[in-house]
């Protein structure tokens, strides 16, 4: 692949601010939260569009002379999907960050990319309504990224993931040509689904410009819970039996001791060091009976404590699940973690998961906090080693291949919300099949036939591009 000369950068129909090649901005786009220092990358140029026009001329021009583009928005991301891992081109879409007009006859929103989840809801809140599906990462992260992963938070289980509420989208294809998929009626059987196809596609294939979301009226009942018990094993067989059982729980989290030992820690909290399940009810009418029902299946599972307190209370039980992303990280500032986990299963074999995970912990004498998305099967863990012991870190590398691994022989996925990116392109095979890689490899060579959009994400092998 080539690099972006100046001459070539001067072709640009842009302002001088709207790229640079200084060493601070190139650092900045060199890694997203999950990619460790070592393994940063800088690009040649970062460029910040301002319109879909911005979008097309780079990407028209990054085509003709195979130049690599990597769209990066706000770097939540936890495998490395927006690491420029052939340099090239930062496409930085956080100045196309607009609600462009809400539509509360339609029960639909129209965005740019750069927008973060929480200015979407702020928007929403005079209309009575919201976008329920943001991860919990939601306030930090922008729209554009969370339809690239298909993103997903802890009210999955009731609303589904980002993807299922993405009506439209505008994107630009590889070649700089403009397209609109999907459709803002509330159904189509028109055609190929082109519009799914670029939901977790991770900027391999197009560069989203413009959103169309579904949105939903907000809940006049929030109840919020936290239910203790006495083993994970334990949290883990309730939180499936609820699913099961068909309550209506709009969001079901599970943290265990340890990780409930280390948020403790960083909010200076006194949470029981105990495995917890944090729990969410919305509902316009009924939700005390709903609570009911979910008490009376926990009965059986003997919980030490069962908890719920109205809307006021929600943000002080929550707070602790928030903020584990970061808990964990700072719990052990002289260890790594490999990355962040978040497999994801079918829920009857969420109980048989933990209790592996658990069990590796013990027998490789490893920290692997778990907490997640109880709910809907996912589970996010983190292996954590000493990256200078050379033996212990592969230990904790082969711990975590063979979690994901596990969750695979369940019937599960390698990650329910976080993407392919850099470092799970070698479970790709394992979980799709030959054929069903070589499709992908179709798709993309049909889009992108000369490998320019963020190259060396989700697709295994060198022909993939940055191996």
């Amino acid at each position: 692949m080539s690099t972006l000369t100046p001459d070539l950068l001067s072709e640009l129909p842009l302002r001088d601010d709207q790229y640079s090649t200084t060493a601070s901005d190139r650092d900045d786009h060199s890694r997203d939260w999950g990619t460790h220092p070592d393994d940063a990358v800088d690009p040649d140029v970062v460029v910040w569009p301002e319109c879909t026009e911005d979008v097309s001329a780079v990407l028209e021009l990054a085509s003709d002379h195979d130049v690599p583009v990597t769209p990066f928005a706000a770097a939540t991301g936890i495998e490395g999907n927006a690491v420029p891992v052939c340099g090239g081109i930062s496409l930085d879409m956080t100045r196309m960050d607009s609600v462009l007009d809400v539509r509360p006859d339609d029960l639909q929103v129209d965005v740019e990319p750069g927008v973060f989840g929480a200015d979407i809801n702020e928007a929403l809140e005079r209309h009575g309504l919201f976008f329920p599906p943001l991860p919990t990462s939601g306030d930090i992260a922008t729209i554009g990224g969370m339809i690239a992963t298909n993103a997903a938070g802890k009210q999955t289980v009731k609303y589904g993931k980002v993807g299922d509420w993405v009506l439209e989208l505008e994107a630009v294809l590889a070649d700089g040509s403009v397209v609109e998929v999907g459709t803002k009626a509330a159904k189509t059987s028109s055609g190929y689904n082109l519009r799914d196809l670029l939901v977790g596609s991770e900027g391999t294939l197009a560069v989203v410009t413009r959103a169309t979301l579904k949105l939903a009226g907000r809940p006049a009942q929030r109840r919020a819970g936290r239910v203790v018990f006495d083993s994970f094993e334990t949290a883990a067989a309730a939180a499936s039996d609820i699913v099961r059982s068909g309550v209506d729980v709009a969001a079901l989290e599970l943290i265990d001791s340890l990780a409930a030992e280390m948020a403790n820690a960083y909010i200076d909290g006194d949470l029981p060091e105990k495995p917890m399940a944090f729990l969410e009810f919305h509902a316009n009418h009924g939700v005390d009976e709903e609570i009911d029902f979910c008490r009376a299946v926990l009965e059986s599972y003997a919980p030490l404590s069962v908890e719920f307190g109205d809307e006021s209370a929600q943000a002080d039980l929550w707070e602790a699940r928030r903020e584990l992303a970061d808990a964990t990280r700072a719990y052990y500032p002289d260890l790594d973690s490999i990355v962040a986990g978040d497999v994801a299963v079918p829920i009857s074999k969420y109980p048989d998961l933990i209790e592996r995970i658990h069990a590796l912990a013990r027998e490789r004498e490893l920290a692997v906090p778990c907490f997640g998305h109880a709910g809907d099967g996912n589970i996010h863990f983190d292996v954590f080693a000493d990256k200078g012991d050379e033996a212990e870190w592969a230990r904790a590398r082969d711990t975590y291949e063979t979690i994901v691994r596990e969750a695979l022989r369940l019937g599960g996925t390698a990650t329910g919300e976080h993407g392919i990116g850099r470092g799970k392109r070698k479970f790709m095979t394992d979980e799709h099949g030959e054929a069903g890689v070589r499709a992908m490899r179709a798709v993309k060579r049909a889009l992108d036939p000369d490998g320019v959009l963020n190259p060396g994400k989700v697709l295994p092998g060198p022909e993939a591009g940055g191996d």
